[in-house]
């Protein structure tokens, strides 16, 4: 028997006993005993959420506790041996291992349990940090102050730095982290004593999904089967619908391409996929058509990414996108130097919902001419916000001069081009494309007829351009609080 099976069979014996054939839990052999219903009567006035140092010290778990103080102990003892120091890293892989096979088997609450234990007994040692700063901060402009920030940094790595370290060793271990943190992410708002443990995983990711360790690999319709399979299940933005849908968009003049890591090897971390055009796109349904004529490579200028999704949530935080962009722009232009345009074709997934709230301010910011139109095209004076709304349930049928259609355009633009939340682009879609670089370039009316398309944002879809010379300048201009847009999307301001 391996070490990290022996470990598996050993934690999963401290589990909570089995429940009898008529559901109930089995009676601990105390159970009846004046002094075990003495204890209990006192553990059920205990405070209802205990931290995992009062549950360590304590004899008796609560109703609410997964694991008793005991089988606590024991896993706790169980993660220590993985961290000791005098075995190598492979043994404490093997180690991590057994701990990551029982808890494949632990209920959702005795996963939490250990969860809390990680985050909170593997923290760094308080009274070395403490010791540390004093001295850092007493030798600052003093030649010792270099060792002293090195001695500060060494007492700030805590010891669940290299307990998650431990388990990313074995061939499994990266998939487990992975969705541990996306597990836990959840919980967070409910309890915060996860949150280091949550931190820290995200810090560990950032370096170890680095784009420096990362491959971006073509998936076309020549790939393994199973990788075909993930772009179905992970596609975010346009639901693949058949694999006749699947075919056109893995085409031969198509481009799809992913971010692999080389201990997630078949499976694609965030991908785009990329159709070619002689001119910007302004509507989705072309370029999902399986029947349309395939596109003269040979003679395309713009490239256009329609479709960018992420397929880890448990990866939420790390960026891969600025870099997938840039990586597959630099891939096209070798592959087809004609290429001088690339630019997106985006949903704007959070405008309806931001629209519904804020109907009454924009048209409180509305021109007065404008205002007399939009009362005059919904039939009442003076145009409420309830009005409005009611009428663009039926905005994919208005016509190109309705006062109703402009006025929906402008609320867009604003909300593309200058509503921000915590200095950010309110809109997710914005948030990313604009983040790494790109404008706002077009607004386009009836892109998205899908159900989702009108439900998000009254069919309305957007193009980012990604102009290379300007990338660095649009995200200064962005940290300063200015949208980049174009001198198109400027005019449909009110």
């Amino acid at each position: 028997m391996s070490t990290s099976e022996w470990i598996g069979r050993k934690v999963a014996g401290w589990l909570p006993a089995a429940k009898t054939a008529a559901g109930k839990p089995a009676a601990p052999a105390s159970e009846g005993k004046p002094e075990a219903r003495s204890a209990k009567a006192a553990a059920v006035k205990e405070p209802q959420v205990r931290s995992s140092r009062e549950r360590l010290n304590a004899t008796l778990r609560q109703k609410e506790e997964a694991l008793s103080p005991r089988v606590l102990r024991r896993t706790l003892t169980e993660l220590q041996a993985i961290v000791d120091p005098s075995v190598s890293e492979v043994e404490g892989g093997k180690r991590a291992r057994g701990v990551a096979q029982w808890y494949s088997k632990a209920t959702p609450e005795q996963r939490q349990d250990c969860w809390l234990l990680m985050s909170e007994q593997f923290a760094p040692d308080a009274t070395k940090v403490k010791a540390a700063r004093e001295q850092y901060e007493a030798s600052v402009g003093t030649p010792d102050e270099g060792v002293a920030e090195i001695r500060l940094r060494k007492a700030l790595v805590s010891p669940r730095t290299r307990l998650l370290q431990r388990f990313a060793v074995f061939p499994e271990g990266m998939r487990f982290l992975v969705d541990l943190r996306q597990e836990l992410m959840p919980a967070l708002k409910s309890n915060k004593r996860l949150l280091a443990l949550e931190a820290e995983l995200e810090n560990l990711f950032t370096t170890w999904f680095d784009v420096a360790f990362l491959e971006l690999r073509r998936i076309s319709w020549d790939s393994p089967a199973s990788l075909v399979e993930k772009l179905i299940k992970y596609e975010a933005v346009h639901d693949i619908k058949s694999w006749g849908d699947v075919k056109n968009r893995l085409d031969s003049d198509r481009r799809c391409y992913g971010f692999f890591h080389p201990r997630l090897p078949d499976e694609p971390l965030i991908f785009v996929e990329v159709a070619f055009m002689d001119e910007i796109a302004t509507s989705i349904s072309p370029l999902l058509d399986e029947s349309a004529e395939a596109v003269d490579l040979s003679r395309a200028t713009t490239a256009i990414f329609y479709s960018i999704s992420n397929t880890q949530p448990g990866l939420k935080g790390v960026s891969f996108g600025d870099s997938l962009i840039k990586r597959v722009v630099e891939t096209l232009r070798a592959d087809f130097p004609k290429l001088k345009t690339f630019a997106t074709l985006s949903p704007i997934p959070g405008f309806r919902t931001w629209l519904n709230k804020n109907a009454a301010r924009m048209i409180d910011e509305t021109p007065e001419k404008m205002r007399g139109q939009l009362s005059r095209a919904v039939g009442f004076e003076p145009a409420a916000a309830e009005h409005v709304l009611s009428a663009l349930d039926q905005a994919t049928t208005l016509p190109e001069r309705s006062a109703l259609r402009q006025w929906l355009l402008g609320c867009a633009a604003h909300y593309l081009g200058k509503e921000l939340s915590d200095e950010r682009p309110t809109d997710p879609v914005a948030r990313f494309h604009l983040g790494n670089g790109a404008r706002v370039e077009q607004v386009n009316w009836a892109a998205d007829l899908s159900s989702k398309g009108v439900k998000q944002s009254f069919g309305l879809m957007v193009n980012y351009l990604y102009d290379l010379r300007k990338i660095d300048r649009h995200r200064q201009g962005l940290s300063q609080g200015r949208v980049p847009v174009s001198d198109g999307v400027e005019r449909l301001y009110f």
